[in-house]
């Protein structure tokens, strides 16, 4: 999937300082430390070496420095053994017969790539462009054999250059192969092919007429951030220490039953586990917890820390408990959750995009002192605004600390938590969901559970849209549960930019096992569609689907197009949902910022 269009301007304003005398000079100092060299003389890929520069640099050069490093004086930092790994290690490939390599980089980068003018690649007159911006074309010859080719350079521009490779000799039959990094998609250069396979719907228009046919190396956009030095060193307000924090309730298993707990500490705690019991009770019992490492690299004062995950299992239906984190004496109100009871009543909150913003943490504060019998809490994508920056999830579990340590925390992927085709690693080891998802999405980022007569689908939308099809069908075909509720980021339903894929494959399904509810954000707005089946407006919600789009941060003003299919829609405000579920009838509500309900619906069955 890819993201919406409204974000697209604004990540491609960044742009370097420099002056181009800066610019000039640093490329014709590089010209001069590597032009004669002709062999790579270190081993390293450029990702290991990143990371011993920047350890070294920690111990060297205070946070003032780190955050002050300009283009020029990153260059200084490496020496000329270290300067060839940066212009030759990045992306390599094997050619096996003699071959032309063109490098397509945009115009809008202020800074060429140094390796392009070292390394004697030509620019030619050739451009090409998408609707972002406009490529200019680098050619050089290469042999057969290894073809190494260097970083995007050291201020993480947004658009990654792109390759495509064609034989010197028109009738040899040229193979690839031995790529790094790994599966690399190989295309065909062409007007409508895509560069980037993390927003595959951006492509090319205008290719020249020599270049058409080529085979076409593709990229992630986010490749950029291997070698960022300038303006790329970060702090957390929240670090970590020797006391357990960001403690955190989910669940991977049968809610009646089982659940999660995570924190973290710094990396002086080696061990980690929970003490529970049956709150008001005297017995007491350990569970072990498992421990990650996480390392974020470009994080001056909080780079590594312990995350733990302790799974509770065994536990009595219907019933209460109280834990704590060991060292903790104390038993708290703060640190208790409930497993599902027998009965068909529960509630539930969710929000739309949040963006690690304390204005949420205010909103969802609010709502859970309002609702403190709620069973859980979702949020439907885009938790933070960059997912592989730790320092943002920091934020958002200081300011939900409180509800999160008593409401299991069930949430799904948005494009800025997956991002830029680089993963969702943080995701993937700060939340322990279940790994009941489709084959080829990574588990955890889809995933289903019951909760009493409900059925929710958390679907990562970021993932391909096929691959998720068959599983979402027999998820709704073998349920027994009187509610159906599906949630993901994307909307297929929205004034800006439906997502016409989800629309063809996934909508057909909500239709015929007749999806209640489905709840998604990204277009900061809030929307609920009148009942909808087969893409129109049906009389009744027992014939149709409710499509509903929520902002959990305070949204603007805006022109919208119409909708004919929406029953309401706010173009500003920050809300949340409250849903409460009976045996026969789901009562829904959004909440403004001030409390007030903006909108309500009751389904009954």
């Amino acid at each position: 999937m890819i993201q919406n269009k409204k974000h697209k301007k604004s990540e491609m304003s960044r742009s370097l300082n420099q002056s181009t005398k800066q610019v000039l000079s640093v490329v014709m100092m590089v010209v001069a430390l590597l032009g004669c060299q002709q062999k790579m003389v270190d081993r390293r890929m450029v990702k290991d070496l990143m990371d011993e520069k920047i350890t070294h640099l920690y111990q060297t050069k205070s946070r003032e420095e780190l955050a002050a490093i300009t283009y020029g004086e990153a260059f200084k930092l490496f020496a000329d053994d270290e300067l060839v790994v940066l212009a030759t290690r990045h992306w390599m490939f094997d050619v096996d017969v003699p071959v032309v390599v063109s490098v397509m980089r945009s115009t809008k980068q202020e800074i060429v790539p140094f390796w392009l003018i070292s390394d004697e690649f030509v620019k030619t007159d050739m451009t090409l462009n998408n609707e972002m911006t406009t490529y200019e074309v680098w050619q050089k010859s290469f042999d057969a054999g290894t073809v190494g080719l260097g970083i995007n350079g050291f201020e993480n521009y947004s658009l990654h250059y792109f390759v495509s490779v064609a034989p010197q000799n028109k009738s040899d039959k040229l193979e690839l192969s031995h790529f790094f990094p790994a599966n690399q998609y190989v295309g065909v250069l062409d007007n409508g092919s895509f560069t980037y396979h993390d927003w595959d719907e951006l492509v090319l228009e205008n290719v020249p007429a020599a270049l058409k046919g080529q085979k076409l190396l593709t990229t992630v956009r986010g490749r950029g951030t291997e070698s960022h030095l300038v303006n790329a060193f970060r702090t957390t307000k929240f670090p970590s220490s020797g006391e357990p924090d960001q403690v955190m309730l989910t669940w991977s298993d049968d809610p009646a039953t089982t659940i999660d707990i995570q924190w973290r500490t710094n990396t002086g705690v080696k061990n980690g586990s929970v003490q529970y019991r049956e709150k008001g009770t005297g017995q007491i019992r350990e569970v072990n917890a498992e421990k990650y490492v996480m390392d974020d690299l470009l994080l001056m004062n909080d780079r590594l820390i312990h995350r733990f995950t302790a799974h509770l299992t065994g536990l009595k239906p219907g019933t209460v408990y109280e834990y704590r984190i060991v060292p903790q004496e104390e038993w708290t109100d703060k640190q208790t959750f409930s497993t599902e009871t027998a009965n068909d009543e529960f509630s539930w909150i969710w929000f739309g995009d949040i963006h690690y913003s304390p204005e949420w943490g205010k909103l969802a504060n609010v709502a859970f002192q309002q609702h403190p019998e709620v069973s859980f809490v979702s949020v439907a994508g885009d938790l933070v605004s960059d997912g592989l920056h730790r320092d943002q999830w920091d934020d958002v579990f200081q300011y939900s600390s409180d509800m999160i340590s008593q409401r299991p925390f069930m949430n799904v992927l948005g494009n800025h938590d997956n991002r830029a085709g680089l993963g969702a690693s943080m995701f993937e080891q700060m939340f322990s969901y279940p790994k009941n998802g489709p084959d080829g999405v990574i588990p955890e980022h889809t995933y289903a559970f019951n909760y009493k007569n409900a059925l929710f689908l958390m679907i990562d939308a970021t993932s391909k849209d096929e691959l998720q099809t068959e599983w979402i069908e027999q998820q709704l075909k073998n349920t027994t549960s009187t509610w159906k509720l599906a949630m993901f980021h994307f909307p297929p339903y929205n004034w800006e930019e439906p997502y016409l894929n989800i629309q063809k494959l996934w909508v057909p399904l909500f239709d015929k096992y007749h999806v209640d509810m489905v709840f998604g954000g990204h277009i900061h707005y809030y929307m609920r569609s009148n009942p909808m089946n087969g893409g129109r407006v049906v009389d009744s919600y027992n014939n149709g689907t409710a499509y509903v789009i929520s902002i959990g941060i305070p949204s603007r003003t805006r022109e919208m197009t119409d909708e004919p299919y929406a029953a309401v829609r706010k173009g500003e405000g920050q809300y949340y949902q409250y849903l409460k579920f009976g045996p026969h009838e789901l009562s829904y509500s959004a909440v403004n910022s001030e409390g007030k309900i903006i909108d309500s619906l009751i389904l009954k069955k």
